[in-house]
């Protein structure tokens, strides 16, 4: 029988859309996989995955065997993963081998889906693959509490000039999830993206470190404006934000572990050199930080790529053992508040 909160969280997740058809499939709007409309309905841990990284953050096949592998590590931890990404204008909750197959040889052909994309996305019938705005979005939308990703959008470089600011982190000031990041990609400005944080109210933790990482290097020369060391403990962050209804995500930021990080030195200079060549080529916006990603790889001879997909796997392990904890915690609670 599901518990008390599992069966508050499913009562929830229907009042916000309407039941599910015989294709797990809420009249058209969400589509579930079996496996996450299950955990969901028990109370079980879910990890919300986005799906940028695969059609955008690296090239077909090794994208495909990414996926594969960090959800495998979800499963191994006790959670269920729940990829998100829009199919043929559904959004999709949770995606089977065949739909996931489908999006790494999209690619780019799938259209790049942030928070204010997502209406033309699916009124068009459009593919699209969610960042992690949209993909906060969704996740909040079905109850999913814990989010992993690569590394999270933020101020670029210039900010103050271009106005160039990741929808990320207006997301992470008015959406109720947690996310399970190597902290800020390294080709953006880190002290403005955890000043432009501080002012959205966002938690930021530095996990296990007190200071707060960069993506390919486990240092920044920022300082974590708090620091965790247990999934437990995080576990009683999420569960407090989420009790006093603060309305905010709260940011996790696991350091890479520093056999697997690039020389930052080394990604430094690739980074300025491709800052440099974007400003001459004229790419900004949502097409910015693709082109960065792929030339900072290049210019480091895989190395960039290689720590990307390291810290993915390793925020995935961290994240499920989260929202693992998590799950205990509510159950717990729930339990504690029958007798």
């Amino acid at each position: 029988m599901a518990s008390s909160s599992a069966l508050s969280r499913l009562s929830n997740l229907h009042n916000h859309l309407r039941p599910l058809d015989s294709n797990n499939q809420i009249e058209g709007l969400v589509k579930f996989s079996p496996e996450v409309y299950q955990a969901l309905s028990s109370g079980r841990a879910v990890v919300a995955l986005e799906s940028t990284i695969i059609s955008h953050g690296m090239p077909y096949p090794q994208n495909l065997d990414t996926a594969k592998q960090v959800e495998e590590i979800v499963r191994k931890n006790g959670a269920v993963p729940a990829t998100i990404a829009i199919l043929d204008g559904v959004p999709c909750v949770g995606l089977s081998a065949e739909q996931l197959e489908r999006l790494a040889t999209l690619g780019t052909r799938a259209q790049k889906t942030a928070r204010r994309d997502i209406a033309y996305v699916v009124a068009g019938r459009r593919n699209g693959a969610t960042t992690v705005s949209a993909t906060m979005f969704f996740a909040s939308m079905v109850g999913i509490p814990v989010f992993v990703t690569g590394g999270i959008g933020g101020v670029h470089r210039h900010g103050e000039e271009t106005m160039d600011v990741s929808s990320d982190l207006t997301e992470l000031g008015k959406t109720p999830v947690a996310v399970i990041s190597a902290g800020v990609k390294s080709i953006l400005d880190i002290p403005k993206t955890l000043e432009y944080l501080e002012t959205q109210g966002v938690c930021v933790v530095g996990y296990k470190t007190d200071e707060f990482p960069a993506f390919f290097t486990d240092t920044s020369g920022c300082k974590a404006p708090c620091r965790l060391d247990t999934p437990e403990e995080c576990a009683r962050l999420i569960d407090a934000t989420t009790k006093l209804k603060l309305g905010n995500g709260v940011l996790i930021a696991v350091p890479i572990p520093k056999e697997q990080s690039a020389s930052g030195s080394k990604i430094e200079s690739a980074i300025q050199k491709a800052l440099k060549e974007a400003r001459e080529k004229n790419i900004i916006g949502s097409a910015e930080t693709p082109f960065l990603l792929a030339r900072v790889n290049e210019l480091t001879g895989g190395a960039s790529l290689a720590s990307n997909i390291a810290l993915v796997k390793n925020n995935a392990l961290v994240g499920s053992k989260i929202a693992v904890a998590l799950a205990r915690l509510r159950e717990h609670s729930s339990k504690a508040g029958m007798n």
